[in-house]
């Protein structure tokens, strides 16, 4: 029996989807994740523990325990065991991204260092220390470039800067978060100080500093990209880029924050954009040296230019449950983890998923109407996974959906309705913190931050 480690966290979503997968291809599949080592095998799972923070032992646990169960693959969910997953498959001599790419890729500000020296498009940015105050910052201007009466800003190369006032809209955001979180647009000076202020007590709230990442103390400050954004989900095939869909977000990303909440393939957009959007991701792959494993990309198409914006490329497949909206995804990852090169399928019918957006911070009580919201038409399913009496924290802090609804029809515009009316038959039932219980976690979360 082949067998593959797939490096994960302990709460993923996507472990179950691919257990059973694996059971239907009779792969064994053993996990890597993250957490504690002081217990033996709590979860009764023969999972190796890892931590994220500690590469080298993380790796050096995957490496002991191929000499003991051998190893035919690695696959990774989730952003963090990224690099893990990279250096434990070159230790291994199996084929994946190389370690240098998979840590390009988990930091914003070398990934837009790395595709603006290829010469792509980026926007402009800046790097600052947590600790900077947001009054004494400056960004980097370039030379606005006019095409068709529109001005894009281009990065500059560092001998090539000069200081000057941010420029507005900007937008604030970690080096190494992940999801949206994090991520203020500011459109004035006092929106700017407000989004910064915002974004460092996040990073230095106990859950972000238990991390361990060094990059955590570092905030990225970029210009604002206007257009509409797209996903672009693939495998590189020893450099060679196969996509298996791009998705429509038909919502507004426009800020101040930034929350996902509507996928849709095929997209709707014309044969000469997502043409653009194939090539511009391609591009930023190999500029970023990913070569060979899964990527889930980003980005924006500039409505005036045309230009393609990669705002990410992650060396890791879609997260959470939205991997469902591609039929047999994790059997398709399973087997090019093991060497297989596999048909890569185009999907007959149009798909789509909603990440339920968390409308208020407070205590989850119940959600009405979730067999309501079923009882759509071309609704698959609905899936609450929040949990009762959960505390709830929306964008930018939080870090989680309410849920998911998946949707699948003839065509994409069929699909968006029917997400849109499902979530309209939905009621959620959140009671607000109290505020006594608030400061004193405020409180708590300063002295032992």
């Amino acid at each position: 029996m082949m067998r593959v480690l797939l490096l994960a966290t302990t709460t993923g979503y996507q472990t179950r989807s691919f257990a059973e997968a694996a059971k239907r291809l009779d792969v064994e599949l053993v996990f890597a994740t993250d957490r504690c080592d002081m217990i033996d095998d709590p979860w009764r799972d023969g999972a190796v523990p890892i931590r994220f923070y500690d590469e080298d032992r993380s790796v050096a646990s995957i490496v002991e325990l191929a000499r003991i169960r051998p190893i035919d693959g690695i696959l990774v969910v989730g952003d963090r065991p990224t690099v893990i997953a990279a250096r434990a498959a070159q230790a291994l001599g199996l084929p994946g991204h190389p370690p240098e790419a998979a840590a390009i890729a988990r930091n914003k500000e070398m990934m837009r260092t790395r595709l603006r020296d290829a010469g792509l498009p980026v926007p402009w940015f800046i790097r600052s220390s947590i600790d900077h105050e947001p009054s004494a910052l400056s960004h980097p201007a370039s030379a606005p470039v006019e095409t068709d009466g529109a001005t894009a800003r281009l990065a500059e190369p560092p001998e090539a800067r000069r200081r000057q006032p941010l420029s507005y809209p900007c937008v604030v955001k970690p080096v190494a978060l992940s999801g949206s979180r994090g991520v203020i647009r500011a459109d004035d000076p006092a929106a700017f100080a407000a989004a910064f202020e915002r974004l460092r007590a996040l990073l230095r709230s106990p859950e972000v500093r238990s991390e361990r990442n060094d990059a955590n103390e570092t905030i990225l400050i970029e210009s604002f990209i206007p257009g509409r954004e797209y996903a672009v989900e693939a495998i590189l095939q020893h450099g060679a880029l196969h996509v298996l869909a791009i998705f429509d977000k038909p919502d507004p990303l426009d800020g101040p924050f930034f929350e996902e909440t509507i996928y849709v393939t095929p997209s709707a957009s014309s044969p000469d954009v997502q043409n653009a959007i194939v090539r511009g991701v391609t591009a930023a792959a190999t500029a970023i040296g990913l070569h060979h494993g899964p990527i889930h990309a980003e980005c924006r198409v500039h409505p005036s230019t045309g230009d393609v914006f990669v705002l990410e490329v992650a060396a890791r497949p879609i997260g959470g449950l939205c991997a469902r909206v591609l039929r047999g995804f994790e059997e398709l990852l399973l087997r090019h983890a093991l060497g297989d090169v596999p048909d890569w399928p185009a999907e007959a019918s149009a798909s789509g998923v909603m990440m339920i957006p968390i409308p208020r911070r407070g205590y989850l009580r119940r959600v009405d109407g979730v067999d309501a919201a079923r009882a759509v038409p071309q609704i698959e399913d609905v899936r609450i996974t929040a949990k009762q009496d959960q505390l709830l924290v929306p964008l930018p802090e939080g870090a989680s959906y309410l849920g998911f609804i998946f949707a699948r029809a003839s065509d994409p515009s069929a699909v968006e309705r029917a997400l849109r009316e499902a979530h309209a038959r939905l009621a959620f039932f959140i009671d607000p913190e109290l505020p006594l219980l608030a400061a004193s976690q405020t409180r708590y979360n300063h002295r032992h931050g």
